[in-house]
Order: structure tokens, then C-alpha cells, then sequence
């Protein structure tokens, strides 16, 4: 097991949910530090650094909603792939959509993997600390230079 710490930016609009995956990160076994976006403007703004953004710590994982206000998951998504100083990112997609035209499309768009939240509680910490054992114990992620 390493033991990095990673950065991981959220992006998500629904407060509880956000309150259970920090938490779920909290209680796992590596300090993780995470940033949180409310909008897919924001999270575009966070990772361009700017307009108020311009300290921010670009991510060494990114966990994204797809149904976000102002510009949606496939649209962040597609900004974060395309783009030449961020495309390496991970991306996740944790979302509640199931449907067979968004997991296309974020295929499409590059995502590492797509992930449709749990409805139960207990289960979606489950995912959120499988996807922390996975992408933070497991995988060996790109490190800044």
C-alpha cells in the first residue's frame, strides 16, 4: 500500500452527497486533500486558475457529477480532455444517471471510469472508499513536476 497523499477536486452540486464522500474520504486510511466546485463553470474556472481561482491546486484525481449547474459533467469533461495540462487527470464520473446516453458519452470523452451513486447511504461510502482504495492505494497516478 503507498502512502501519497493525492488532490482530488470534487465536483458536485448536491450538499449531502458532498458531506458523505468527505467524510468517506475522511475515514479512510490516507490523508487526502480535496477541493470542492459547486458548478461546471466553477470547476472549468478552478482549472484554468482563474477568476478567483488562482491559487487553486490543479487535482490529481477529479470526481464529476454530470447533472451540475451552468455547464454539466460531459461539458467539464470534455474541457478537461481536450485540454494539453490536464487531460492526464483521472477522471471519475460519479453520478446518479444510468443511462446507457450518458456512460456513452463519457466514454467517449475520455473518462477513466464511470460510476452511478448508490442510493443507499451505507453503499455509496462503500463506492467512495473503493474508489479512494482503487485510485489512491492501487493505481500509480501521474505526480505534478
Amino acid at each position: 500500500m503507498k502512502m501519497n497523499s493525492i488532490h482530488i477536486l470534487l465536483v458536485e452540486d448536491n450538499e449531502g452527497d458532498i458531506l458523505l464522500i468527505r467524510e468517506a474520504l475522511e475515514d479512510g486510511k490516507i490523508a487526502n486533500d480535496l477541493s470542492v466546485v459547486n458548478d461546471g463553470e466553477k470547476a472549468i474556472r478552478y482549472l484554468s486558475r482563474d477568476e478567483g481561482f488562482n491559487d487553486a491546486i490543479i487535482p490529481n484525481l477529479i470526481l464529476l457529477d454530470i447533472n451540475l449547474p451552468r455547464k454539466n459533467g460531459h461539458e467539464v469533461l470534455s474541457f478537461i480532455k481536450t485540454n494539453d495540462e490536464l487531460r492526464h487527470i483521472p477522471v471519475i464520473m460519479l453520478t446518479t444517471s444510468s443511462s446507457d446516453r450518458d456512460i456513452l458519452e463519457s466514454y467517449k470523452n475520455h473518462a477513466n471510469c464511470y460510476i452511478t451513486k448508490p442510493v443507499e447511504v451505507s453503499d455509496f461510502m462503500d463506492a467512495v472508499i473503493s474508489i479512494e482504495e482503487f485510485w489512491v492505494n492501487l493505481v500509480q497516478l501521474p505526480f505534478k513536476n
